[in-house]
């Protein structure tokens, strides 16, 4: 279908795909028209400062880290779970920078990454056929049908409790928890015993004796908003079309058109289809946008992609992110990054190390082996370094609790002991400990 004028309801001309089966749909569009009169969760300056930071990480000047639950759940939407991850991407975010010697584009898969795609709309639970969760945004974990029936509301309850974590990223993040002089109060208690947590208290060591000798010579290191705030983004794949167009608003100052869900929003693997609805509607809100590819794609077709969402080839517009696997990255991404080039679309190359990794252990629990996940990093870097192209960012599943869901790692968490502290719904994440041993080694690569 050739793409025609854009607007924000477009994407109802095009084919689409992993889209609820909504049982009431004139709930479902109630729903979409009280948050289409909700006030916007971020707003067109802020998502442009993204652009401008991700255009850097583009050229090599900065890196992006992206991170975050696979799917958030309703019930974690606390402060104390939103500070624990927001901790663990800070204390990464100075590794990175001060080890790695680069600023850091920070990029939560929060507030708002409430939906998962999934590969069928029902699956067997126990011998009876239910719907697939789809997200706590669409219906209930549970394996009963009343669980399992999408419903409408939980869109509303998911934009007021993004808007619940976004009051709470921005109090942390400008309001003094972020500040560099605080670098050893993030440190976790679980973490603080392993060598990763003893690496780290020397980096905030560091960091202390750079604060204290720019108070030496005379600075007010308290006046210094590098020093005292962070800048912190938010992400979420656009996957429920209707909600990611109820919040798309046109900026009053420049006219254009931003989806005001997040500062980011990405397209998954299962719909970067050219030709269909994902794609129609990302092309024309001015947000950086990510794209998932994996091993399965087409050269011509990832070429009309990134044609078609950065046509004006404005760097930090689009984000490449890979999800090949430690044992096929080296056969997929050499071609990937060769199509890409031929267009001359600038892209920010990101790795994500989790999807490609997955297994399923003998206990019969989803897990990622942390070996695996750090060969798919080195690798990125090492075929990047060899086509001359730009590794830009790392994209992960994590958390900041003390979970058990990935094997190997500093302690060197067994397949027998993942049921300790398995608590995700979905996919595998990696804990603080095993968040901050990859950035130490994602910082060696950074010095190249």
């Amino acid at each position: 279908m050739a793409h025609q004028a854009w607007n924000k309801s477009s994407w109802q001309n095009f084919p689409v795909v992993q889209q609820p089966n909504w049982p009431d749909r004139e709930a479902y569009q109630e729903a979409l028209a009280e948050l289409a009169t909700l006030p916007p969760l971020v707003f067109a300056g802020e998502i442009r400062e993204l652009k401008r930071q991700l255009a850097m990480a583009a050229e090599g000047k900065a890196f992006l880290l992206q991170g975050g639950d696979c799917a958030e759940d309703f019930a974690r939407c606390t402060a104390p779970a939103v500070r624990e991850l927001l901790k663990v991407i800070l204390q990464m975010t100075v590794i990175l920078g001060y080890a790695g010697g680069k600023p850091v584009v920070k990029v939560g898969r929060m507030a708002g990454q409430y939906a998962k795609p999934r590969s069928s709309d029902t699956e067997m639970v126990n011998g009876v056929e239910l719907s697939s969760y789809r997200g706590d945004m669409v219906n209930g974990i549970d394996p009963t049908p009343e669980a399992r029936r999408p419903e409408p509301q939980r869109m509303l309850k998911g934009y007021h409790l993004a808007c619940a974590t976004m009051n709470i990223l921005r109090a942390f993040t400008r309001g003094g928890y972020a500040a560099l002089d605080r670098v050893h109060a993030w440190n976790n208690e679980f973490v603080k015993r392993s060598p990763q947590g003893q690496m780290y208290e020397r980096v905030a060591r560091g960091i202390d004796q750079a604060i204290n000798f720019m108070r030496v010579v005379g600075l007010d290191t308290d006046n210094i908003p590098q020093l005292q705030q962070a800048s912190f983004f938010t992400s979420h794949e656009a996957l429920l079309l209707g909600y990611e167009e109820a919040l798309t608003r046109q900026d009053s100052t420049t006219g254009g058109w931003y989806d005001c869900s997040a500062h980011m929003v990405w397209i998954g693997e299962r719909t970067r289809q050219v030709d269909g609805a994902h794609v129609e509607f990302c092309r024309g809100i001015l947000n950086p946008v990510g794209v998932k590819i994996g091993p399965n794609y087409e050269v011509d077709n990832v070429q009309r992609l990134v044609t078609a969402l950065n046509p004006g080839r404005e760097p930090g517009r689009l984000t490449l992110i890979t999800r090949f696997g430690a044992g096929k990255i080296e056969k997929f991404l050499p071609g990937l990054i060769r199509a890409v080039k031929e267009t001359g679309v600038p892209v920010v190359w990101s790795c994500d190390p989790m999807h490609g990794n997955t297994y399923t252990s003998e206990t019969g629990l989803k897990t990622r082996n942390f070996a695996e996940i750090l060969n798919e990093i080195r690798a990125f870097f090492e075929i990047h370094w060899s086509e001359g192209t730009v590794p830009g960012g790392v994209h992960f599943e994590m958390t900041g609790d003390d979970v058990t869901e990935c094997t190997g790692g500093g302690r060197d968490i067994k397949d027998s002991e993942l049921r300790l502290n398995y608590q995700t719904n979905c996919d595998p994440r990696l804990n603080a400990e095993q968040s901050l041993e990859l950035a130490f080694q994602i910082a060696e690569m950074i010095r190249g």
